[in-house]
């Protein structure tokens, strides 16, 4: 096949916009948002009339603003940067202050006057959860929703702190935004990866007939983490690796690989597949977390031949934190297809290096006729979706290796993007593009966040209101793969922990 033909060309956004970020001079914003922006920017894919105005509470006039922001961007000094730079301005604002508001509206509607953008308005909200549904009232109270037909608003994860703030947050949003206008971002689901499991298992009649009890032994998803918590420190001392990981990220992942087919590729009926796997996550009871679930929090170390601190020695840590930096759960799938196969989820901080995979663990051979032949046990077969670094879709099985003697070898099929030369929109960039487009195919559903939040509840409740939690965080050495009460976690039901 020509790379022409490999060629899945991006349409180019054709209608002006005004994207206005609430947070304009966090982490967020500077190191993922605006350099994935002007990436899009770039490659031709923004319209001219567009402006972006940012908002916060640090203390900046444009010209600083526009200085911060160029210090992030990829690529050489130019005019091209400096035309994109040109688009941007800014803002200082009280988060709780509504004449704060309406001034933002003011230089809001001036720009808009400026580059015609017909009063097509995008909110972002690249702040930290419990501050989201104070600016959403805000920017409906002040008007800024009023007198336009297309609003949209983004909302960062985690959506809420927990099942009764998600769903008040829910509320707000929807006095003010219909259910289509309303983005709760997941970059996870921008990956080309995440993506093709979807393609992957209903556009091959191969797999879909053995994706089931019968055929699978077990799933396992782990997303592990080389960095620590970096500039998030107050954020994640307080929110630990459930909020950050588990709720959003990887429930998210399970349910793609473990949903029914949708009766249509539509962003409807995909996320009613998924709502039906959350209802059918067999609940975790109190009683029943030390069973299902292994903490740890990370103890200093080495990564990569480099010293790192322990966790509770990061700038922003409180020295007698608790908060859990690793995690390792058990989930069962209450349904016809699913029913008495594991889904074994680990995510942590710290870890020995940084990789995100889901690995399906196909049951061996029924019955091995090489018995008393060979003395090598024959494997299972693992097909592993590989979200990053490399991003990738692998098979492994069994083949003989050549010769008069009967031995056997594992074999990897491999399907790898770095074989594309044509460029692969990064997670952000590509979650952006569709936001711009009001495209809600990859993005969460009301329904699907709160059900998520109800799930991990208990858990939560456990780690934060158990008053005996701290000895069920384990203590793991920086750079290692975790406590080593998760190995024996998933050793006991005889399977190991798997990563290419």
């Amino acid at each position: 096949m020509t790379e022409e033909r490999l060629q899945c060309r991006i349409d180019p956004i054709c209608e002006p916009f005004g994207l206005i970020i609430f947070g304009a001079s966090g982490d967020l914003t500077r190191k993922k948002l605006l350099p994935a922006l002007y990436n899009l920017y770039r490659h031709g894919l923004l319209p001219d009339n567009f402006f972006i105005l940012g908002a916060a509470r640090t203390a900046f006039d444009e010209r600083g603003f526009r200085e911060l922001i160029n210090s992030f961007l990829p690529g050489e000094e130019g005019e091209e940067r400096e035309c994109f730079l040109s688009h941007l301005y800014y803002r200082i604002i009280d988060y709780d202050g509504l004449e704060s508001f309406k001034t933002l509206k003011r230089k809001l509607i001036s720009l808009e006057g400026i580059y015609k953008t017909g009063k097509r308005r995008i909110f972002y909200l690249a702040v930290p959860p419990l501050l989201c549904e104070g600016i959403a009232k805000l920017i409906g109270e002040s008007g800024l929703t009023r007198g336009t037909d297309w609003n949209k608003i983004v909302v960062e994860k985690p959506f809420g702190w927990d099942a009764d703030s998600a769903r008040s947050l829910n509320r707000t949003l929807h006095r003010y935004f219909q259910e289509e206008d309303i983005f709760r971002i997941d970059h996870y689901l921008g990956k080309e990866t995440v993506q093709d499991i979807l393609l992957f298992r209903f556009a091959n009649s191969i797999f879909e007939p053995i994706w089931n009890r019968n055929h699978i032994d077990h799933v396992q998803i782990t997303v592990a983490e080389s960095i620590g918590v970096g500039e998030r420190a107050g954020y994640y001392d307080r929110a630990g690796i459930i909020r950050d990981m588990f709720q959003n990220h990887i429930v998210q992942l399970l349910s793609l690989v473990a949903m029914e087919p949708p009766p249509t590729f539509r962003p409807l009926r995909i996320r009613e597949e998924k709502v039906k796997v959350f209802r059918s996550l067999r609940p975790i009871e109190k009683k029943d977390i030390p069973e299902y679930t292994v903490f740890g929090q990370y103890v200093s170390g080495e990564i990569e031949g480099v010293a790192v601190p322990a966790y509770r020695s990061e700038k922003g840590v409180r020295r007698n934190s608790n908060t859990p930096t690793f995690a390792t759960m058990k989930l069962f799938i209450d349904n016809w297809r699913w029913q008495g196969v594991p889904f074994y989820l680990r995510s942590g901080k710290r870890l020995r290096r940084r990789v995100t995979e889901v690995s399906v663990h196909f049951k061996t051979v029924p019955h091995s006729i090489f018995k008393g032949i060979v003395s090598e046990e024959i494997k299972p077969n693992v097909l592993v979706f590989r979200l990053q670094p490399d991003e990738s879709i692998n098979l492994t099985f069994q083949t003989k290796i050549p010769g008069t003697k009967l031995c056997f070898r594992d074999v990897t099929m491999n399907f790898s993007y770095r074989d594309y030369t044509v460029p692969i929109p990064e997670a952000y960039e590509r979650v952006l593009l569709d936001c711009l487009r009001g495209d809600q195919m990859i993005f969460v559903g009301q329904e699907g966040v709160e059900i998520a939040w109800e799930f991990f509840t208990p858990i939560l409740d456990f780690l934060e209101k158990g008053k005996k939690i701290v000895f069920h965080i384990h203590n793991y050495r920086a750079g290692s793969w975790g406590p080593w009460e998760a190995d024996e976690f998933i050793r006991k039901d005889g399977r190991q922990w798997w990563v290419t």
